[in-house]
Parts: structure tokens; C-alpha cells; sequence
């Protein structure tokens, strides 16, 4: 159950990202699991925990508004007893408005929707860290065409929540080429060198505070392409970066690799 929110305990709840996996990963948590159940427990009960996953994408910011959140199961052909989970989180309608003016304030374009609920991207690891579901989440999508600046700008806008009891997480995955997976799965089943050698160079850049090699990637590290073809499942990862504020320090709460290409790192950002 959910403790009474204190302002004053959540003065400086963390940023975090956080991996997701497979969908198999809600019933497989691993080593992965169980670290981010230890790093919930850490923080203080947040008054409401906004979370962007990969697998919601729009062309403005859309924050989500209902009260009650529909577990999504948005995967095909998985273990039968996935289908089966179902976490009850509530929404926040009150505290969804603050998200949207935050937003609005930075000067972005907003949108509600009063029916999105959470897709695996956001559930899964939700039912890791908050398994009683007892606390309010506020769905936020991302935009994909903006890149890994304006998630960043978007986590920017976000980070004065921080101070009001919001938990801000990105969810996603430091690596996610699943055609390396498939042709992997066919031929070798060992994961390619790049998967560690980027989630080494993102870490390494988190110690030297090196932001904008992180921002420009695509160009500054010669596996990001392959890493992430489609980057979609590193832009929360920006997003929580940018609600850190300046001069963030980064805790890993995980490291790690799952499925051949699935760097599993997570962190904390204070």
C-alpha cells in the first residue's frame, strides 16, 4: 500500500530510466527484475509516476487522463499466461493537468486522451518496481520524428515536477535492433559485440557528464545506427536524462544483456 505523499520526503525524487525487454520479461524478471524492485523501494512513495514508453508515439505530446488504465497487451504469439496479467493502475486526472502545463509552459503543443492505458513498454516494468499498483501513473507519449533532442527538451519541461512528487520514467531499451535477433537466433545465438560495446560507451559517457556525445549518437559512437536503426526505444532514456536537470549524476541500477540484443541497463538520475 502506498504511503501518504510528503512534499517535503519527494524534494528530489530521482529521474529514471528503465529497461522493458520483451514482453516475457514480466514473467522472467531475472537479475533485471529484481533490481528495479530494490530501486523503487528506495525512493520515496511518489504522488504520481510519469512514464514514457516507446510503444506509444504521436505527433505532439499526449498525456494521458483516465482514470482508469487499461492494461494493453500489445504483443502476438507470447506465453498464454502474459494475456492473463493485469495491472490496475489508476490514473490522475488532477495530476495529469500539471503534466500538460509543464509541457505548455516550456512551449510545446499538448494533447489529452482520456482512454489511452499502458502498453507492455510502461506496465511491464511497472509491475516490477510498484507490483500493488497502488500509485497513480500519467501515460505520456513520445515523438519519434524529434529525435533525441526534443525528448530531451520534453524531459526538460518535465523536470520541475520532480520537486512536487513526480517520478519521472523513461522506458525503453540502451539497444533494440531485432533483426540482429532474428538473424542471430538463426545462426550463432551470441550477441553481437556492439550490444556491450554501446551500453560500455553510454555509461562511460554518464561518468564524463558528456551530454551532448549522448545527443548526437547517431554520429559521435560508430554502433549507434546499428544499435538502434529505429530509435525509438532510446528516446525515453533522453527524456529521463533531461529531467535530471543540469549536471545530472547517473547511479546504474542495472547492467546487463537479455534476448542477444537487449542491453537491460537502467538508471537513476539525481
Amino acid at each position: 500500500m502506498a504511503t501518504t505523499h510528503d512534499p517535503h520526503m519527494n524534494a528530489s525524487l530521482p529521474a529514471l530510466f528503465v529497461p522493458h525487454g520483451s514482453p516475457m520479461f514480466a514473467i522472467e524478471p531475472g537479475i533485471a527484475g529484481q533490481q528495479l524492485a530494490i530501486a523503487a523501494r528506495e525512493i520515496s512513495t511518489p504522488r504520481a509516476i510519469v512514464i514514457l514508453s516507446p510503444h506509444w508515439e504521436t505527433s505532439i505530446p499526449v498525456v494521458g487522463v483516465a482514470p482508469r488504465l487499461e492494461t494493453i497487451h500489445d504483443f502476438s504469439g507470447f506465453d498464454p499466461r502474459l494475456y492473463a496479467i493485469n495491472y490496475p493502475a489508476a490514473g490522475c486526472p488532477d495530476a495529469a493537468t500539471k503534466v500538460v502545463t509543464a509541457l505548455q509552459d516550456a512551449g510545446f503543443d499538448v494533447a489529452t486522451d482520456t482512454t489511452r492505458g499502458l502498453d507492455h513498454g510502461a506496465w511491464v516494468p511497472l509491475l516490477h518496481m510498484f507490483p500493488d499498483a497502488d500509485i497513480p501513473v500519467i501515460p505520456v507519449s513520445i515523438q519519434h520524428h524529434g529525435g533525441p533532442q526534443h525528448a530531451y527538451r520534453v524531459g526538460q519541461a518535465l523536470a520541475p515536477l520532480r520537486s512536487e512528487g513526480f517520478l519521472i520514467v523513461g522506458s525503453g531499451n540502451l539497444t533494440h535492433n531485432l533483426g540482429d535477433w532474428h538473424r542471430a537466433v538463426l545462426t550463432s545465438g551470441s550477441s553481437p559485440s556492439y550490444v556491450q560495446e554501446f551500453a560500455d560507451w553510454v555509461a562511460d559517457r554518464l561518468k564524463s557528464g558528456d551530454v551532448s556525445a549522448l545527443l548526437n549518437y547517431r554520429q559521435t559512437e560508430k554502433s549507434g545506427v546499428r544499435a538502434h536503426p529505429r530509435d525509438e526505444h532510446l528516446l525515453p532514456f533522453f527524456t529521463a536524462l533531461g529531467a535530471a536537470g543540469q549536471k545530472p549524476k547517473a547511479e546504474a541500477i542495472h547492467r546487463g544483456i537479455s534476448d542477444i540484443v537487449l542491453a537491460m541497463d537502467g538508471y537513476r538520475f539525481h
